[in-house]
C-alpha cells in the first residue's frame, strides 16, 4: 500500500489525516478513502493514483478534468443549484496549486472531496436506475457543453474511432500472431461486412453533420452516483476519459452495458437479447437532459447502440487474434466468449432496429 499521509501532504486539504483505505471495484487506477479532520469535523476524500500503463498523459488527463469539472461547477453556481459541489466533481488542488500531485516514484495522483449519501451499482436492479443513470449522463454532456478555451487533450487517440478499430482487426488478421485465426471465420466475416456501419458516425462527424461534443467516453451505468435516498443520480465520476468526442458514443455505451438480457461474457447465446424497457428508460433519461442534440444525432441514437457493441465485439476479437494481450481474461478463450456474445448482441439489435427507433421517435 502506498504511504497514503505522504501523497496526502501534496494537497491543499487544509484539514488532517487520518487514515486511508482502498475503496471501489475499479481495475485501473489505485483508489483510496481518506478520512481527514477539519476543526474536529471528520471529512472524507477520494485520492486516486493514475495507472500510467493505461493512460500515458496524465498531466493532460488532469488538465481536461480540472477544465471540465471547474466549467460544470461554474454552471451550476450560476444556475443556483444547492447542491452544486454534490453535482460535479472538485479536483482538490496541489499546494504548488495545480491539480495533481507527483508522487515520490513519479506516479500522478489527484483528489476529490467525497460524494456523500450516494453509491454507484455495478450491476443495475431496476429500470429506475436506468433512467437516472442515463439522465445524469445527458446532464454531464450537457453542463459541458459551451466549454471555452482549447480543445480537449485526446488522453487515448481514436478511442471510440470504430474504423480504426475496424484497421486493427484486419491488421490482427493479417499477422495472425497465435495461429487463432482458422476457428474465427464466422466471426470475422461478421465484422467485415459491417465496414460501412463502422464508418457511418465518423463519416458524419467529417461532414459536419454530427458536431464534436465533450463526451464522457466510458458510460457504464457504475460511473454514475445515485442519491441513497431518493435514487437521483447525483454525479457522473470517472473521468479519465472525458475528451472530444460524440454524444452518440456514450449514449451506445449505456445501451451496450445497461439493456442486454445477459452479461457480456455470456455463452448461452440464446438467452441475449436487446431489454426494450431497458432501453426505453435509457432514451428518456437521457433526452431529459441532453436537450442540445441536433436531427442528425437524434436519427442516430438507436444506431448507436449496435455501433458501440460492434466495436466492443471487434476488440475483443482483436485480441484474441493477438494472444490476448490487451484485456483481462479468465480463461484462454474468454476474449472470443465476449466477442461473440457481443456479436450476437448486435444481430439482436438489428433484428429490433425499427422497434428501437420507434422508442426514440415517440421522445
Amino acid at each position: 500500500m502506498h504511504n497514503l499521509r505522504e501523497i496526502a501532504s501534496n494537497f491543499d486539504f487544509r484539514a488532517d489525516f487520518v487514515h486511508a483505505h482502498p475503496y471501489g471495484s475499479g481495475h485501473i487506477n489505485d483508489t483510496y478513502c481518506a478520512w481527514f479532520d477539519q476543526a474536529g469535523q471528520r471529512l472524507r476524500y477520494i485520492i486516486q493514483r493514475i495507472n500510467h500503463n493505461v493512460f500515458k498523459q496524465p498531466v493532460e488527463l488532469m488538465e481536461n478534468v480540472k477544465r471540465v469539472t471547474d466549467f460544470s461547477l461554474a454552471r451550476l453556481l450560476e444556475e443556483g443549484n444547492p447542491e452544486a459541489r454534490r453535482r460535479t466533481l472538485t479536483v482538490v488542488p496541489a499546494h504548488d496549486g495545480k491539480p495533481y500531485a507527483i508522487g515520490p516514484d513519479g506516479s500522478v495522483w489527484r483528489a476529490y472531496p467525497f460524494i456523500e449519501r450516494a453509491r454507484g451499482y455495478d450491476e443495475l436492479e431496476t429500470n429506475e436506475q436506468a433512467y437516472q443513470a442515463a439522465r445524469a449522463f445527458g446532464a454531464f454532456q450537457n453542463l459541458a457543453a459551451g466549454l471555452t478555451g482549447p480543445r480537449l487533450h485526446e488522453t487515448i487517440p481514436n478511442f471510440h474511432n470504430t474504423p480504426k478499430r475496424l484497421e486493427a482487426l484486419q491488421a490482427a488478421i493479417q499477422e495472425n500472431a497465435v495461429n487463432r485465426l482458422p476457428e474465427v471465420a464466422a466471426e470475422v466475416e461478421f465484422a467485415i461486412v459491417r465496414a460501412a456501419d463502422c464508418a457511418r458516425i465518423t463519416d458524419l462527424i467529417a461532414a459536419g453533420a454530427i458536431p464534436e461534443r465533450v463526451t464522457h467516453n466510458d458510460t457504464k451505468l457504475n460511473n454514475v452516483l445515485l442519491d441513497d435516498v431518493t435514487a437521483e443520480g447525483v454525479c457522473v465520476i470517472d473521468l479519465d476519459t472525458t475528451m472530444p468526442g460524440s454524444a452518440l458514443y456514450d449514449f451506445g455505451d449505456m445501451v451496450r452495458t445497461a439493456a442486454p438480457t445477459t452479461r457480456e461474457d455470456d455463452t448461452d447465446l440464446s438467452k441475449l437479447d436487446i431489454c426494450l424497457d431497458r432501453f426505453e428508460s435509457l432514451v428518456k433519461g437521457y433526452l431529459s437532459t441532453a436537450t442540445f442534440l441536433n436531427r442528425a444525432e437524434l436519427v442516430n441514437l438507436a444506431f448507436a447502440g449496435k455501433l458501440l457493441t460492434l466495436e466492443c465485439g471487434i476488440r475483443f476479437l482483436t485480441d484474441y487474434l493477438q494472444g490476448d494481450v490487451y484485456f483481462k481474461v479468465k480463461h484462454p478463450t474468454h476474449n472470443l466468449d465476449r466477442c461473440r456474445n457481443q456479436f450476437a448482441y448486435v444481430a439482436a439489435q438489428e433484428r429490433k432496429m425499427g422497434q428501437l427507433e420507434e422508442i426514440v421517435g415517440n421522445f
